[in-house]
């Protein structure tokens, strides 16, 4: 994706800014939202809206960029970006993300950590081939060796699943909530193309602020959705009864649910940051690589079982994750051996 105006030194300082945003989330939410189960939460629509609650934080980065934007235009500066066109494609985006959430939720319940990852991470699949049909992005050998490698790790991760029933779950909840996840996983990997389908379509140009700008507006549809949930479902009502009778006491209730919504939106900001930099391919590349690091501290925190399948696949995963890499690097060489500075010296050089 092109940047006008944004140096390649800077493109890879905001990706890697970015990547480190995306790894709190991607690992500390499945984590906090455990947490949430097993010490006592029930309120699937309450987990939901959490993933995508913290979108007010997005006024931080967005004040301090308008601050700046103020001070190198002067009174001329729009205080917003956001064209109705892009406004209205990131609201539906946005319900589509809601309705992820709770299917992601509603798994979470009942499965395991490793096993959700699993499930997550089976989403690099889908992005991939979401990606090749929405945004035509050309898949290179190197990243279809990433993507079968960390698909075959998720497999892996799933062999022992059952042994991993958490008690108190039934079989036919846990092959619910194994669906749930499935088709959570599924509806990402077409909702990540999509936004990128935005700044490809979006007739201005892509600045950190209109990126901020489509991400605060899908957290905000998102969570409108998972709130009409809530008021459906009476989970308003019921926290109040939920935290007095969390196993961690109702301070700690309400710390977990802060400290959850805080750590979702930076998953949030983190994954449009990469697509924003590089592309939805790299961001469920990204996911699917930092899965397995969930699973190890969900071993660690929750004492789930680390098997030698769940070894190999991150083993795997890792593998998959240098492939890429490996293959943007040859595709950002041979991208500068064949740019017009590069021919133009090559015909000078053969006139001298």
């Amino acid at each position: 994706m092109e940047h006008p105006g944004l140096s390649t030194t800077m493109r890879r300082i905001l990706l890697l800014l970015s990547c480190l945003v995306l790894a709190v989330g991607i690992c500390g939410g499945p984590l906090m939202m455990r947490l949430y189960y097993v010490e006592g939460g029930s309120r699937i629509w309450l987990s939901s809206w959490l993933q995508t609650g913290g979108w007010p934080l997005t006024f931080i980065p967005l004040a301090f960029l308008y601050y700046f934007r103020r001070k190198t235009e002067g009174s001329n500066a729009k205080f917003y970006l956001m064209t109705p066109r892009i406004f209205i494609a990131s609201f539906v985006i946005g319900i589509a993300t809601g309705l992820d959430d709770f299917l992601y939720s509603w798994g979470g319940s009942k499965l395991p950590v490793s096993t959700s990852s699993l499930l997550l991470a089976a989403q690099l699949a889908f992005t991939a081939v979401g990606a090749f049909f929405i945004v035509k992005l050309k898949l290179t050998p190197f990243s279809i060796n990433a993507v079968v490698l960390l698909t075959v790790g998720a497999v892996l991760l799933g062999i022992r699943a059952n042994g991993d029933r958490p008690e108190g779950v039934t079989s036919k909840q846990y092959i619910i909530g194994f669906m749930m996840t499935l088709l959570a996983a599924a509806l990402y990997g077409v909702i990540l193309p999509c936004i990128e389908l935005i700044y490809m379509k979006a007739k201005q140009a892509i600045t950190a602020t209109l990126v901020l700008e489509i991400q605060m507006i899908m957290s905000f549809a998102a969570t409108a959705f998972c709130t009409i949930g809530m008021i459906v479902n009476k989970d308003f009502q019921a926290m109040s009864r939920e935290a007095k009778q969390f196993n961690l006491g109702e301070a700690k209730y309400y710390t977990i649910i802060v400290c959850t919504a805080a750590i979702w939106e930076c998953f949030f900001v983190g994954i449009i940051g990469v697509i924003y930099c590089s592309s939805s391919l790299m961001s469920g590349v990204m996911i699917a690589v930092l899965l397995p690091v969930t699973e190890v501290l969900a071993v660690i925190f929750f004492k789930e079982n680390f098997s030698g399948e769940k070894g190999l696949a991150l083993f795997l995963s890792l593998w998959g994750f240098v492939s890429y890499f490996y293959g943007e690097f040859r595709q950002t060489k041979k991208q500068k051996n064949t740019s017009p500075e590069a021919e133009m010296t090559t015909t000078h050089t053969e006139s001298v």
